[in-house]
């Protein structure tokens, strides 16, 4: 289910920019409204009026910036998303109650035993069950066995937890240098009409100096977005990290205690 979830927002994120760059080519022509004409539509607006303005502004900067640079970038926000929300997914699924846990833990191993106490944590998802069931697998050979498998398995699953993160980073890097590259490009392309032209003309290097910040600007946007999303992992994957810990030492003085008796 959860894989199905996943390539649906994937899909879903990939068929908008496919949509937004396609309609962005196809209505270049089209895309003649000035910033100015623009803004005095908005004055006097509603809601959904003004939403449908702000899109036309977006796709009429999204077409000056070039649709080459800009759906590159485009491209990395789509892939970091779709990374981003695959990740949420997983660790939302991979949080554990693992002060019931425990009690359930401490309860069948006093009532029942080990066979028992591995059954729960067979039958619970997430990282601290798993790591419970591969201490509880080694109980038989003492403590300090099962201790080094809790702490072994620990980092096994810490990886997991981790797992694709690297991407969303370079995704953040890569947005605002794609948008760098693009101005400096645009850049250019100024220099080049005004050497064409055989005169500085304010409107060439202000036009050609708009285009080219318009990447920049969008590359910034972009990485800012998956910037947000990847904080929010990481603090997500501590928390997970720490409860992993902090339960680990409990299951831990649970065995020392069973096996006394």
């Amino acid at each position: 289910m959860k894989r199905v979830l996943v390539f649906m927002a994937f899909a879903a994120l990939l068929l908008i920019g496919t949509a937004l760059t396609s309609q962005a080519q196809t209505d270049q022509a089209a895309a003649t409204t000035t910033t100015q004409q623009l803004s005095e539509q908005t004055v006097g607006t509603t809601p959904v009026q003004a939403e449908k303005v702000l899109h036309k502004e977006i796709k009429r900067l999204f077409i000056e910036g070039g649709a080459g640079f800009m759906g590159v970038i485009l491209l990395c926000l789509i892939l970091g998303l779709a990374i981003a929300i695959e990740r949420i997914i997983y660790l939302n699924l991979a949080t554990t109650n693992t002060e019931k846990l425990l009690a359930k833990l401490d309860k069948a191993l006093k009532d029942e035993g080990i066979d028992a106490a591995k059954e729960i944590c067979r039958n619970t998802r997430g990282p601290v069950a798993s790591i419970f069931y591969q201490g509880l697998d080694r109980a038989h050979e003492g403590v300090e066995m099962a201790e080094k498998s809790v702490v072994a398995y620990g980092g096994v699953q810490t990886g997991l937890l981790e797992k694709n993160l690297s991407w969303i980073s370079l995704f953040i890097a890569l947005a605002p240098m794609l948008g760098f590259l693009g101005t400096v490009i645009g850049m250019i392309a100024a220099f080049d009409a005004i050497e064409q032209a055989g005169t500085v003309s304010a409107t060439i290097v202000a036009g050609g100096i708009k285009v080219a910040l318009i990447t920049t600007v969008f590359g910034l946007v972009v990485a800012i977005i998956l910037q947000v999303f990847y904080n929010y992992l990481l603090s997500k994957i501590d928390s997970i990290s720490n409860q992993m810990e902090d339960s680990s030492i409990a299951l831990i003085d649970m065995l020392a205690k069973y096996n006394q008796k």
